[in-house]
């Protein structure tokens, strides 16, 4: 479960006031709005990334507000997927898990676990740039799930890929909560990822966030 309540946030002369927004428990929540509206910033202050000027984030129940990043139970996919050039999958995937101090043992077979469901597993010694952008992005997704968080933040994670690969990426998203209880909050302004994706879909135009009914949505490809 997201709670943000009355969440003011700032980036440089950017300001977000008196922002409330509820995902359920378990739902794969997608986040609609104009580039600069922004829903990058406000993701960064549910994951910790950016201070929290006045409100709360409430996540799973638990005030997180003042928490550092690593203690809120939230993983991030950023929208270029960040990857770290010089660790091979297999070390991506177990990135999350050794900075906790999980044992070697609770990390091979967490790591084994993910990889697997993500079809990973042939890629494992491989860096990044023996990946193509799909292999890239689910390398992406399972570092961010390894460590088992409760909530998923996702930054526009399909904007960069072609029509065949998003729609590849689309199924392992799809699919994430059959394997690992996840609540996801998904920005993007691809309206066929909203309706494709999404349980609940959200709208964040001039600072406010109002829910919004798939059957409303246009039919062009982008959000307005």
């Amino acid at each position: 479960m997201i709670e943000l309540r009355q969440l003011e946030v700032r980036a440089g002369t950017f300001r977000l006031r008196d922002v409330d927004l509820d995902v359920p428990a378990g739902q794969h929540a997608v986040l609609l709005g104009r580039t600069g509206s922004g829903k990058t910033t406000l993701l960064e202050a549910i994951c910790g990334l950016r201070p929290v000027v006045a409100g709360t984030v409430r996540l799973n129940g638990r005030d997180v507000t003042r928490l550092p990043p690593a203690d809120r139970g939230v993983g991030l996919v950023p929208q270029d997927g960040a990857l770290f050039q010089h660790l091979t999958v297999r070390e991506h995937l177990a990135f999350a898990l050794e900075i906790r101090r999980e044992t070697r043992e609770v990390v091979a077979a967490r790591v084994e676990e993910v990889a697997d469901w993500l079809g990973l597993t042939p890629l494992l010694d491989r860096r990044p740039r023996g990946l193509s952008g799909g292999e890239a992005q689910r390398v992406a997704i399972g570092r961010a799930l390894s460590f088992r968080p409760g909530i998923l933040c996702l930054d526009e994670p399909l904007s960069a890929l072609d029509e065949e690969t998003r729609g590849e990426i689309r199924e392992v998203l799809r699919g994430l909560r059959a394997h690992q209880p996840v609540t996801i909050l998904h920005i993007t302004h691809n309206l066929g990822d909203a309706r494709q994706l999404g349980d609940c879909l959200f709208r964040l135009r001039d600072g406010v966030i109002e829910p919004v009914a798939k059957d409303s949505l246009p039919q062009s490809a982008v959000a307005s």
